[in-house]
């Protein structure tokens, strides 16, 4: 399994750990993700993950009840180093980003059976955008990014082979994409409120 990674940028309503194996005796409830995957038998990023409830005024709130623990298993993708392994927190502070060897996983962490398989694979990073309230995902093409109501956008294509994504200057990310026709590496912006690409980059 390659270097594991935790970000916790955002407000989330959980507590999770990486385990390093699977346990002998599984807990009660325990989600494997994507479901009746093939890939498991390569193996799997096994997180243990606790729920928490809401917090209201410094007490829990009723609405909220505390839900029981789970065990969420996650096929791997790539073992290359090159892709990220990790847990990230998400704009829906009920959701958790797990990421195995550049598969990305979003769980909601109040209804495990409820997950999306980021459709990059691999993803190759995970960036964070918390002013725009955005978590980015990088793949070899394009961007994608995913709101607390779920994917805001995929960006155009990008690059022919290989993205490098520089700072995020105000509501812009810039970057550099390598175009085969030209041979040449090429400039872009995105808007992070559209996902729409400027030109030329500003």
């Amino acid at each position: 399994m390659n270097a594991q990674f935790f970000d916790s940028t955002f407000q989330h309503h959980w507590q999770a750990e990486i385990l390093p194996a699977r346990p002998i005796i599984l807990p009660t409830r325990h989600f494997v993700y994507p479901r009746n995957a093939e890939e498991i038998e390569r193996g799997a990023l096994e997180v243990l993950v606790h729920p928490i409830a809401e917090q209201v005024g410094g007490t829990v709130s009723e609405s909220s009840p505390l839900a029981s623990d789970f065990l969420a298993t996650c096929a791997l993708g790539f073992r290359d180093p090159a892709v990220p392994t990790g847990l990230w927190s998400c704009p829906d502070p009920d959701e958790i980003c797990a990421v195995s060897g550049g598969y990305a996983y979003i769980i909601n962490t109040a209804a495990p059976e409820c997950f999306t398989m980021i459709a990059f694979r691999p993803v190759l990073e995970i960036r964070p955008a918390p002013s725009q309230n955005l978590l980015l995902f990088v793949g070899h093409h394009a961007i994608l990014a995913w709101g607390s109501d779920g994917q805001a956008w995929q960006s155009e294509k990008l690059s022919s082979e290989g993205l490098t994504v520089g700072a995020i200057e105000g509501q812009n990310i810039n970057g550099i994409g390598w175009d085969m026709m030209t041979d040449k590496e090429t400039l872009f912006a995105i808007d992070l409120r559209t996902g729409m690409r400027l030109h030329p980059p500003q």
